[in-house]
C-alpha cells in the first residue's frame, strides 16, 4: 500500500468506527508553553485531557503533523544516521474522551493490522505495563495471542504520564518481528531490544488514573485512549522495507536530490547518510515555514534554522556548493499537497526563504572556516591538542557551524573537542531561546482556574456597548482571594460580565472606571488570562469595594475609539502589503494600541519608500470609500472556505467572529473594531524595518495621531527654514549646503591623501630587513583605522614584498593594523602578528593572513608590542 492509501484507509476505518475525522492541528502548539513544537497527536487533545475544555465528540481521529528538533524531544543528531528517526513525521492516532476503554481499543488496533492491513499474526507481540493484569487478559481473549507473545515492561517503557502530574496511565506497544536478518544477531534479543528487529509500530496508551503532587495514583471517573502509530513506520512495514527512508514517502524526493548532486542513493554508507538528512530535514523545512515560522536567532525560528544550516551543510558533503535545498521543495508539495494544500498555497513563499537562508549559510559557513583555521592554529601555537567546548559552540551559534563538521577537522588535524563543554554552552542557549519562546505563552496560574471555576466565564458586551451593570464575583489581591480592598488599595476584579475588552491577539486592554455610589476605581489594565475570563487591574480611589457589589462599568472611550480605528487599519494593512507585495505576506505579530499600531509580516527584503507610498494609498483609498465594516459568527470551515485568513497556528473554535470590508478583508478576529472605514479618518506609516531574518515590522498612527504627525513634521520644516535663513525654498538651501560640504570632504580627503603620502616617504625609510625580510612596524598618531589602510597600501606599494604593523593613538584608544604580502603569508600570518600585539596591550583583534585590523584601549604598552614584531620575524626560517 503507498502512504497516501495508509493514510485514508487509517482515518476511514476510525470513521466507520464512530470516530471525528478531526484535520491536523498547527505544528506550533498554542496555549502550551511547556511545549517548542506539536510532538504527538494527543497534544491538540491536552486540554481535554486535563479536563480544562468539553469535547464535542467522543471518539476522535486524526492523521497530525509532528516535529521533533529542539529541546528534551529533539532528534535531529540522529537523523540520517538511523532507519527510523525524523524531525518532521505524520502520526496517525485515534483518541477516546471517556468513551470506549482498553477492550474497544485492542480490538480496533488489532483488526486493523491483522485484518484491513494484513499484517500476519505470527510476526506480531504486544508490550504491556509489568502490573497490568487487566491488558494481558484482554490482549489473549481478543486476539488470541499467546503468553509467549504478550511482554511485560517496566514502568520506564510502558507507563504514560503527560506530565509529573495529572492524567497518566499504563500502555500497550504492538510489535513487528522482522526477522533475524534485520537485529542484532545476538542470542539476548528479544522484544525490548534496541536493534530494529522487534520494531515498535502502535502505542495504544490508557489514561486511567490522575497523579497527585505527592505521586498518589487516583482512578479517573471517565478513561480515556490515546494511541500513536507514525505513518512512516508503518509505510515501511507494509511495503516490505526495512529503512523508513526506503518506503514511497521519500521516493520523489530522493530521486531529485540524485537529480540535482549527480550523487546515486546506495553508493556508499556516508553519501546515504547525507542524503537521508536532506530528504528528511527538507520535509521539516517546508511545513515549518508553510506555518509562518522564518529563520532567526531564538525560539522556534532557531529550530529552523538549525535544520535548514545541517541540511545545507549535508548538500556540500555531497559537492553542491551552491544553493540546493530550495529546488526539492516541489517533491515535497507534490506528494502531500493534497492532505495539507496550504504546501501548494505557500510553495511561492517556502522556495524564497529556503534559497535566501541558503545563500547567507553559505557565507557564514566560510566565515566560520576561516575561525575555525584561526582557532586551531592558536592552539598549535600554545602546543594544545584539545579544542574548547566554548568556542565550538560560538562557531555554532554565530555561524551555524555544525559540531560533527568541527568534529570532523579536529580529528584530521588530531585535535578534539571538548564536548561536555560544548554541550553545557547549548544547554545555557536552549534556556535562553525557551524563554524566548514562551513570552506571553505563560503558564496559566493555577489561581486563575480555580477562579474561573467557581464564579464562571466573563460575558464580554462591549462589541455592543461601551457602559453596562455588573456584580463583582471574585477580588485578587497580590495574587491571593480576598473580600474587599480599600481606598488607595489596588488588585483584580472579576465580574459577571464587562464592556472592558481583555488584551488579546495583539489589542491592548481597555481602561476607564469602576463605580456605584458607595466607591469608584480606575482601570489601569483588563487582561484575559484565560479564555472568557477577564482581569481588571484596578486602583480605588474612594469608598471600599467588596466581592457581590453592583457596580457600573464605564470604558474610557477615546481611547477605545482611538484603538478601534488602529485594529480596522491593521486589517486594511494586511490587505493592501498581500496586494502590493504577494500572497506570501502572513501575519508575524501585531500590536494594536491607541496611540499608534505596529504589524509584523513575511516577507524578505526592505521596502522602499516608493512601496510604501503604494500601501499607504491603497489603505487611505479604502479609509475615503467609507466601505462598512460587517461582523459575522460563522462555523469556522465556512469561514475558512470563504476566503477569511486566519492567524496560522492559532487555536480557535467551532464558531469564529469574522471581520469583513467587502471586496477588501475578511479575517478571524475577536478585537473591537469601526462601523466603517470612515470612521478611521486617515492612515500613516511612520516606520519600516527588520524584526528578524524574513520578518518586517511597519509602525503606522490613525485618526488624531495623523493630524499630530503632520503638524510636527510641519514645526520641524518651518525650523529648519528658519536655520538655513531660507522661508520661501528650505530644500534648495539645504540641497546647496550639501553640495558645498561635500566640495569640502573631498579637498580634506585629497590633503590627506597627499599626507599620507608624505608619511609614508618617512615610514619606509625605518624599514629594516630581518631575515631577509623586510619590516616596518610603527607608531603614527592621530589617523584613523581607514587611514592606517591607505597608509599600509602606500608603503606595501613601495617596498613590494614585506610585513607592515602600523599603530595608532587617537582620543586615548589606539587602533592597530597588520599587513603580510602574498608571497610571505606560508612563513608569517597578518592575523597571527595582530593578535600578538592586541594580547600585549589587552586589547582585540583579528582577520586573515594577508590584513587584519584592531584596537585596545589600554596603550601604555603599544611601543613594547610593535618592538615584539621584530622579533617575531627573526624567528622565522629564511
Amino acid at each position: 500500500m503507498k502512504s497516501s492509501e495508509i493514510r485514508k484507509t487509517f482515518i476511514e476505518y476510525f470513521k466507520s468506527k464512530g470516530h471525528e475525522v478531526v484535520a491536523s492541528a498547527s505544528l506550533v502548539p498554542r496555549g502550551d508553553p511547556t511545549l517548542l513544537f506539536t510532538n504527538a497527536g494527543m497534544v491538540r487533545f491536552k486540554p481535554v485531557f486535563l479536563g480544562d475544555e468539553e469535547s464535542p465528540y467522543k471518539r476522535a481521529v486524526s492523521c497530525q503533523k509532528c516535529l521533533r528538533a529542539g529541546g528534551k524531544h529533539s532528534d535531529i543528531e540522529n537523523v540520517g544516521h538511523t532507519k527510523r528517526h525524523h524531525t518532521f513525521f505524520e502520526m496517525l492516532g485515534n483518541f477516546s474522551f471517556g468513551d470506549y476503554f482498553k477492550e474497544k481499543a485492542i480490538e480496533y488496533a488489532w483488526e486493523l493490522l491483522t485484518g484491513v492491513f494484513q499484517i500476519s499474526k505470527d510476526k506480531l507481540y504486544v508490550s504491556i505495563y509489568e502490573e497490568d493484569d487487566e491488558a494481558e487478559r484482554l490482549w489473549q481473549e481478543k486476539t488470541g495471542l499467546s503468553l509467549s507473545r504478550i511482554v511485560r515492561l517496566s514502568a520506564k517503557d510502558n507507563f504514560w504520564q503527560m506530565a509529573d502530574t495529572g492524567p497518566c496511565g499504563p500502555c500497550s506497544e504492538i510489535i513487528i518481528d522482522q526477522g533475524p536478518d534485520a537485529g542484532c544477531g545476538k542470542e539476548t534479543c528479544k522484544v525490548g531490544c534496541d536493534c530494529d528487529r522487534f520494531l515498535e509500530l502502535w502505542n495504544l496508551v490508557f489514561m486511567q488514573f490522575n497523579r497527585d503532587e505527592f505521586g498518589t495514583l487516583t482512578p479517573l471517573p471517565k478513561p480515556s485512549i490515546d494511541t500513536g502509530m507514525g505513518i512512516e513506520r508503518i509505510s515501511a512495514v507494509l511495503q516490505g522495507k526495512n529503512n523508513n527512508f526506503d518506503s514511497d514517502i521519500f521516493k520523489e524526493i530522493i530521486s531529485s536530490i540524485e537529480a540535482n548532486t549527480g550523487v546515486t542513493y546506495g553508493e556508499s554508507p556516508d553519501t546515504d547518510a547525507s542524503i537521508r538528512v536532506i530528504a528528511d530535514h527538507i520535509r521539516a523545512i517546508s511545513f515549518l515555514i508553510v506555518e509562518g515560522i522564518m529563520p532567526s536567532n531564538e525560539g522556534r525560528g532557531y529550530v529552523l534554522r538549525r535544520i535548514l544550516r545541517r541540511a545545507g551543510r549535508h548538500a556540500r558533503l555531497l559537492g553542491k556548493e551552491g544553493p540546493l535545498l530550495y529546488r526539492l521543495t516541489d517533491p515535497v508539495v507534490t506528494s502531500l499537497k493534497g492532505v495539507y494544500p496550504e504546501l501548494e498555497e505557500e510553495r511561492e513563499t517556502v522556495v524564497k526563504v529556503i534559497r535566501f537562508e541558503e545563500e547567507r549559510f553559505g557565507k557564514t559557513l566560510e566565515q566560520g572556516m576561516l575561525l575555525m583555521d584561526s582557532l586551531i592554529g592558536s592552539l598549535r601555537a600554545s602546543k594544545k591538542t584539545i579544542i574548547p567546548g566554548q568556542e565550538v559552540f560560538r562557531l555554532y551559534d554565530t555561524y551555524g557551524f555544525p559540531l560533527d563538521l568541527a568534529r570532523d577537522i579536529a580529528m584530521d588535524l588530531g585535535f578534539s573537542i571538548d564536548e561536555d563543554g560544548f554541550h553545557m554552552a547549548m544547554s545555557i542557549q536552549r534556556e535562553r531561546a525557551r524563554a524566548s519562546w514562551v513570552g506571553e505563552e505563560t503558564a496559566l496560574s493555577s489561581i486563575y482556574r480555580e477562579l474561573i471555576s467557581e464564579t464562571g466565564k466573563t460575558e464580554f458586551l462591549g462589541y455592543e456597548t461601551t457602559e453596562s451593570d455588573a456584580v463583582i464575583k471574585a477580588i485578587l489581591k497580590a495574587g491571593n482571594v480576598v473580600k474587599e480592598l480599600s481606598v488607595g488599595e489596588e488588585g483584580e476584579v472579576f465580574l459577571n460580565k464587562t464592556t472592558f475588552y481583555g488584551e488579546s491577539g495583539g489589542q491592548i486592554g481597555d481602561t476607564g472606571v469602576i463605580y456605584s455610589d458607595t466607591f469608584k476605581a480606575d482601570v489601569l489594565d483588563t487582561k484575559s488570562p484565560l479564555d472568557s475570563f477577564i482581569s481588571h487591574h484596578i486602583k480605588l480611589r474612594k469608598g471600599t469595594l467588596q466581592v457581590w457589589m453592583k457596580v457600573r462599568c464605564s470604558v474610557d472611550i477615546d481611547k477605545r475609539h482611538a484603538i478601534m480605528r488602529n485594529h480596522t487599519a491593521t486589517h486594511l494593512l494586511q490587505s493592501a502589503l498581500r496586494a502590493t507585495l504577494g500572497e506570501h505576506v502572513k501575519q508575524a505579530g501585531s500590536f494594536v494600541g491607541s496611540d499608534r499600531l505596529r504589524f509584523d509580516f513575511t516577507h524578505f527584503s526592505s521596502l522602499g519608500r516608493d512601496e510604501l507610498n503604494v500601501v499607504e494609498d491603497m489603505v487611505n483609498s479604502w479609509i475615503l470609500q467609507n466601505h462598512p465594516v460587517n461582523v459575522l459568527e460563522m462555523d469556522i470551515k465556512d469561514a475558512l472556505s470563504s476566503g477569511a485568513i486566519a492567524l496560522f497556528g492559532e487555536r480557535y473554535g467551532e464558531r469564529v467572529r469574522t471581520i469583513t470590508v467587502p471586496g477588501v478583508s475578511m479575517e478571524l478576529c475577536g478585537g473591537t473594531h469601526v462601523r466603517a472605514t470612515g470612521d478611521i479618518g486617515a492612515f500613516r506609516i511612520l516606520g519600516e524595518g527588520s524584526v528578524s531574518s524574513g520578518i518586517r515590522r511597519i509602525e503606522a498612527i490613525t485618526g488624531k495621531q495623523t493630524i499630530a504627525y503632520m503638524r510636527e513634521k510641519e514645526d520641524e520644516l518651518l525650523k529648519i527654514a528658519l536655520l538655513v535663513k531660507s522661508p520661501d525654498a528650505p530644500l534648495e538651501k539645504v540641497r546647496a549646503l550639501i553640495e558645498e560640504l561635500r566640495e569640502l570632504q573631498k579637498e580634506k580627503e585629497k590633503a590627506k591623501g597627499v599626507a599620507v603620502k608624505d608619511i609614508s616617504t618617512e615610514v619606509v625609510k625605518k624599514a629594516r630587513e630581518i631575515s631577509g625580510i623586510k619590516v616596518v612596524s610603527e607608531k603614527v598618531d592621530g589617523l584613523s583605522q581607514k587611514d592606517l589602510r591607505a597608509l599600509a597600501d602606500s608603503i606595501r606599494d613601495r617596498l613590494g614584498s614585506c610585513v607592515i604593523v602600523l599603530a595608532s593613538v587617537t582620543d586615548n584608544q589606539a587602533s592597530f593594523l597588520s599587513m603580510v604580502t602574498g608571497d610571505l603569508t606560508k612563513k608569517l600570518s597578518a592575523d597571527k602578528i595582530l593578535r600578538e600585539v592586541a594580547k600585549m596591550t589587552g586589547g582585540r583583534g583579528g582577520g586573515k593572513p594577508e590584513l587584519a585590523q584592531g584596537g585596545t584601549k589600554d596603550i601604555n604598552a603599544l611601543d613594547t608590542a610593535i618592538n615584539r614584531v621584530y622579533d617575531i620575524v627573526k624567528t622565522v626560517k629564511s
